[in-house]
Order: C-alpha cells, then sequence, then structure tokens
C-alpha cells in the first residue's frame, strides 16, 4: 500500500504507465496501462503527467481487466484497458520505442 498524500487524511496518490492510447473524442481516450501505483480505483482523478507541465483532469471511468472483465480496482504491475474521461486526453501519448512510457499520477476517490 501506498503513503497517504496528506498525513492524516485518506487520499492516496496512484500512477498508471501508459502503453498505447486510442483517442476516442476531445474528451474521451482508451488506453492500456501498466499501473505502478495503487491500487487504482475507479473514479481516480489524474492531475498530471509526470515530467511535464501540462495540467490535465482526467477521470477514470472503466477498467478492462483479465481478459475483458469489468473490475472496481487494477493492483500494481497488473495491466488493464481503461477509459479516461475529462480534460487532457490529447495530451497523452503511447509509448515509443526510443523513450519512456508517459504516466499520469492521481489520487483514488474517497471511500
Amino acid at each position: 500500500m501506498t503513503e497517504p498524500h496528506n498525513p492524516g487524511s485518506h487520499v492516496v496518490q496512484v500512477e498508471l504507465q501508459i502503453d498505447q492510447v486510442t483517442i476516442v473524442s476531445s474528451a474521451e481516450a482508451t488506453a492500456t496501462v501498466r499501473c505502478v501505483l495503487g491500487p487504482v480505483r475507479r473514479g481516480a482523478r489524474f492531475d498530471r503527467i509526470r515530467d511535464s507541465a501540462e495540467a490535465i483532469d482526467l477521470e477514470l471511468t472503466q477498467i478492462l481487466a483479465y481478459v475483458g472483465r469489468s473490475v472496481e480496482e487494477l493492483d500494481p504491475v497488473h495491466t488493464a484497458l481503461v477509459t479516461l474521461r475529462g480534460k487532457g486526453v490529447q495530451l497523452l501519448t503511447s509509448a515509443a520505442p526510443s523513450s519512456r512510457w508517459q504516466a499520469i499520477r492521481g489520487t483514488n476517490p474517497q471511500l
């Protein structure tokens, strides 16, 4: 489990690495991702791209794992197809052989 973002709160930082992304519309994308900090729950909000000053505001609305089965959360080191909606989807990029995977960071919804 990760450390709380703010001591004394239940806000937990999460991070997904993006392998492949498909921009569906100006406000929606689907992406094959790997969870590197989590678990990441459906409803998580992502507010930044690692190593970028660009602002994003994306909500994770769906997680398809284990051969297309819808799940509520994704544990570290597991991969899934996710749907992200909100501001900044056009900034998401697929991995390239010559560069690091892009990673998005945010927080899980409160329980």
